[in-house]
């Protein structure tokens, strides 16, 4: 249900910070990437719309429909099964039109609202808990076997987010923290080749300089190369002659870095510090346990994907397929943000009312 009764006002920083962000983006892939548009553009308005529609709709709404929201992410998540679209050895996506959509992406706010609800409706028990747990591990596995490591970690961080904001005996963390250390011999097994070679060459990337090594090298070389204020929009020699790869979606942080220098990654990093301020106030001032939960598992996704993005392009972390919150080039990534702040901003009016 919409609510038509009192208005209730958007959190201006909020919307600001966001908008600042995603126009930031846009200036930078016109650059990176100018093939991208006009096509982007339908992402766009996909993204408004439906960051207007979530963003009105009560949060005990959503909250009545949680389970449903669960069935249709496992839905979304078969559906590339089915009717995906092959691309590189992953099949992640599906083409609608113009568009293709990363099911793996849209699902994540969706999957926050459901573990929100299903561990705050009653207290958490061991029972309780190892349910949420398996219940977890199902779209986990179906995003890994695409494979979308990113994808699959932000999930798992997202149910930590609301498991630390819900009311759980302490001991119930460190159960789980012993079945996720018990599960990752299995988690490396289901891992594609490539995805495994990322990892062994992130401790010494210049062991295979043009292979596994490649994209950390070229990365670490474009953030390096801006200095200040950057070589100039369009002038990159990294992101222009393709040296680095990706540049519009997993290695946008260094394209800017690159081109803007220090000043554009200060500027990037000012406006993501705009949005998490104002999420993490809605965590702090949530009467309501289910909304609070929520956007806590909201404000740690998009906490962990930055600083596990930014973390990549600099060489201190392994390379993952994670785009930069509002900023990358990636549409399904845009419009997950969009829902997942739309939520925030609808626990937020609660706390007006």
């Amino acid at each position: 249900m919409i609510n038509a009764g009192t208005p209730r006002r958007f959190d201006y920083m909020l919307l600001g910070s966001a908008i600042f962000l995603v126009v930031f983006g846009v200036v930078t892939l016109r650059s990176l990437a100018p093939s991208l548009f006009p096509v982007y553009f339908l992402y766009l308005v996909l993204a408004v719309f439906a960051f207007i529609i979530f963003s009105q709709i009560d949060f005990e709404i959503l909250s009545l429909f949680s389970k449903h929201l669960y069935v249709l992410s496992i839905l979304l998540l078969l559906s590339p099964l089915f009717i995906g679209q092959i691309t590189r050895g992953a099949i992640r996506w599906i083409p609608i039109g113009p568009l293709t959509i990363q099911p793996a992406e849209i699902v994540r706010p969706f999957l926050i609202i459901f573990f929100a609800n299903y561990l705050t409706v009653k207290k958490i028990d061991l029972r309780k808990f190892i349910s949420a747990l398996a219940l977890l591990a199902l779209p986990a596995l179906l995003i890994l076997v695409q494979p979308s490591l990113g994808v699959a970690v932000l999930t798992v961080v997202g149910f930590i987010g609301v498991v630390l904001a819900s009311e759980i005996n302490k001991k119930y963390l460190l159960l789980g923290g012993v079945i996720l250390l018990v599960l990752l011999p299995l988690a490396w097994q289901i891992l594609a080749p490539y995805q495994k070679a990322r990892i062994i060459t992130f401790i010494n990337p210049g062991s295979d300089p043009y292979g596994a090594g490649y994209n950390s090298l070229q990365s670490m070389i474009s953030v390096g190369s801006g200095k200040i204020t950057g070589r100039g929009l369009g002038k990159g020699v990294q992101t222009q002659l393709s040296f680095l790869p990706e540049r519009h979606t997993d290695f946008i942080f260094a394209s800017i870095a690159e081109e803007m220098g220090f000043v554009g990654a200060g500027l990037v990093l000012l406006g993501l510090f705009g949005v998490f301020w104002r999420v993490s106030r809605v965590i702090s001032e949530s009467r309501n346990f289910a909304a609070r939960a929520c956007v806590a598992g909201i404000f740690l996704t998009l906490f962990a994907q930055t600083f596990v993005h930014i973390g990549m392009n600099m060489g201190l972390l392994p390379i993952t397929g994670v785009p930069l919150p509002l900023v990358s080039g990636g549409g399904s990534s845009l419009l997950a943000t969009s829902i997942s702040l739309a939520v925030v901003s609808s626990c937020r009016k609660q706390i007006q009312t």
